[in-house]
């Protein structure tokens, strides 16, 4: 089929809102993590594994699934991923051991790649002139869901039980799967390789494509300290420095989804060209955006303040060079857009774990002001890495 065909603003709308839908089960049990922990019956040091056994079995999907887009019909691949992803959901609900509920985990992080298939399908069925648009609106809706998730499942479980959001969930997707049977347009690659292969394939195309490294060098120090920031924030106002309830906790994470803004803007932006200028505007945006609390004094109305500005910042220059990065792979090759971006998603999302791995560490053993400086320090990494770019490294389109 042709770019055009197929393309529609519905179309665009409806994956928007299929990103979001499916992302948000990786977060649903982020702050239920203690009650969950508690009726299943865990030690408070395993609980941890709730959460991060969905993000080992996303972390391998990004690798060993989100690839295989490169060689399977788009609409069906996507609906039997997320279906898998409905079971383990209907799994966690009702499971009654720590033992099920991890395992039913792991499966959701699975289930949940699916979302890493639609966005290079999207670039698929876009018009060129306007590829990097249609991205960053649906990446605005997986976003969405992942701001939004947290506080959803905080009111769902505080109306009925933790079960019950992993139960809406499922039927939501069920509902959503439907849809997109009647309404999405196919899409079948050309495949010419075995599967071995094509595995084989990325780890060549991450060390002979310079674009591709740097790309995902630079949004793997970004979401490294935008993950950072997200983790200790919440700890630190739990603390005695404010002392806030999980409710004002969840309010705070809420102001983060304005950063959304930046997705389409970015994406206008980047169809007129990527340039080292306009991926250092980024970077500097999100230094300059956890600097701020600093400024202030720990506690108090400005600090608070600051932060709120900070994470609006952080999120913008996140998510821009996210966007502008995967404009960039995107053009890099429509015959192996999934396999560019299983790279790519899965060199940032592993600097997303190391930043909240090392934002834990270094709130706990030196205080916040010393985790904020720690997250200053990765997008300085990658502004470094970046001053090296050589001219011309881009195309225009």
């Amino acid at each position: 089929m042709t770019a055009n065909k197929h393309f529609s603003g519905s179309i665009v709308l409806l994956l928007a809102v299929s990103s979001g839908l499916i992302v948000a089960n990786l977060y649903y049990a982020q702050p239920l993590v203690a009650l969950i922990s508690k009726d299943l019956g865990m030690a408070p040091a395993a609980a941890g594994l709730l959460v991060t056994m969905s993000q080992i079995g996303y972390g391998l999907g990004l690798l060993f699934i989100v690839p295989t887009g490169d060689m399977f019909e788009s609409r069906r691949l996507i609906i039997t991923i997320t279906s898998v992803g409905i079971l383990a959901l209907l799994g966690a609900a009702f499971s009654s051991y720590a033992s099920q509920f991890i395992a039913a985990s792991f499966m959701i992080g699975i289930g949940s790649v699916a979302v890493q298939i639609i966005i290079p399908y999207a670039a698929h069925i876009a018009p060129q002139e306007i590829q990097g648009r249609v991205v960053g609106y649906v990446m605005s809706g997986l976003l969405l869901g992942v701001m939004l998730a947290r506080p959803f499942a905080s009111i769902v479980t505080e109306l009925f039980s933790w079960h019950a959001i992993f139960i809406v969930s499922a039927i939501s997707l069920t509902v959503l799967m439907a849809v997109l049977y009647k309404l999405m347009p196919k899409r079948m690659p050309q495949p010419n390789m075995s599967y071995g292969r094509l595995l084989a394939s990325m780890g060549r195309m991450f060390i002979e494509i310079p674009a591709l490294r740097r790309r995902s060098v630079y949004q793997g120090c970004l979401f490294a300290s935008f993950s950072l920031f997200w983790t200790v924030v919440p700890m630190y106002f739990s603390g005695t420095a404010y002392n806030m309830s999980q409710a004002h906790i969840a309010l705070f994470g809420l102001v983060g989804a304005a950063g959304v803004v930046a997705a389409p803007i970015a994406g206008r932006i980047a169809d007129k060209g990527v340039t080292k200028f306009k991926s250092s505007a980024a970077i500097l945006t999100a230094m300059a955006a956890i600097t701020l609390p600093q400024l202030a004094g720990h506690s108090g109305t400005l600090e608070l303040a600051l932060l709120v500005v900070c994470a609006v910042m952080l999120d913008f220059g996140a998510i821009a060079n996210q966007v502008m990065g995967q404009r960039v792979i995107f053009s890099l090759g429509a015959e192996f857009r999934s396999r560019l971006n299983g790279v790519y998603m899965a060199t940032f999302f592993g600097g997303g774990a190391a930043g909240s791995a090392i934002g834990g560490y270094v709130y706990a053993a030196y205080g916040f002001s010393a985790a904020l400086w720690t997250g200053l320090a990765l997008p300085a990494i990658a502004l470094v890495y970046l001053i090296t770019e050589p001219k011309g490294l881009y195309s225009k389109k």
